[in-house]
């Protein structure tokens, strides 16, 4: 039996829900960020411009369910709740959705380092699953980080957890920094 959550996990499920809604509320639309500005604008500027919603959410967020919460240089921060859509044939959230969720965190995290022209794009994500997630899991965040950026690979490392810090899974990506085309 799941003991009662404390006055702390209760305070941040709360502000984790207001986040949410705040972000949802700016979003506009679903979409790509549009060629030109890839090649005008640093990772960092893209990255926050999506999450005040002057940039549209990219079509995967949408059909998964997740959101862009938090983004600093380094740092992506993604929110979601698993729903029984996401469920697997044995009874929890198939881990697809968890590893698309920490997939998202890292390579946001890359992202948002790059310079204006420059993109990435995953070669190898190792993905650990400690807890079930399951639909009553409430909300989970995935945040990125990176251990290491150079000139062609970079690399970050992020954790799933709920309000009371419970760990869901960890992972760990190498991207590969790329040069995008001009619009």
């Amino acid at each position: 039996m799941k003991s009662p959550p404390d006055s702390t996990h209760q305070q941040t499920l709360a502000q984790w829900r207001e986040q949410e809604a705040l972000v949802r509320q700016r979003a506009s639309g679903s979409g790509i960020i549009p060629p030109d500005l890839l090649a005008q604008r640093p990772g960092i500027e893209l990255m926050q411009a999506i999450v005040s919603g002057a940039l549209p959410v990219p079509p995967i967020a949408r059909s998964l369910d997740f959101v862009l919460i938090e983004v600093e240089p380094g740092r992506a921060v993604f929110q979601g709740d698993a729903k029984f859509d996401f469920y697997n044939p044995i009874g929890s959230v198939h881990g697809g959705w968890i590893a698309t969720l920490l997939d998202s965190c890292v390579g946001c995290a890359v992202h948002s380092a790059l310079p204006a022209g420059k993109g990435y794009t995953t070669l190898e994500l190792k993905v650990n699953y400690v807890r079930a997630v399951t639909q009553d899991s409430g909300p989970i965040r995935a945040e990125g980080k990176i251990i290491h950026l150079g000139g062609r690979v970079a690399t970050a490392e992020g954790r799933l957890t709920d309000p009371a810090g419970r760990l869901y899974a960890h992972c760990s990506t190498t991207c590969l920094i790329l040069d995008l085309a001009k619009g």
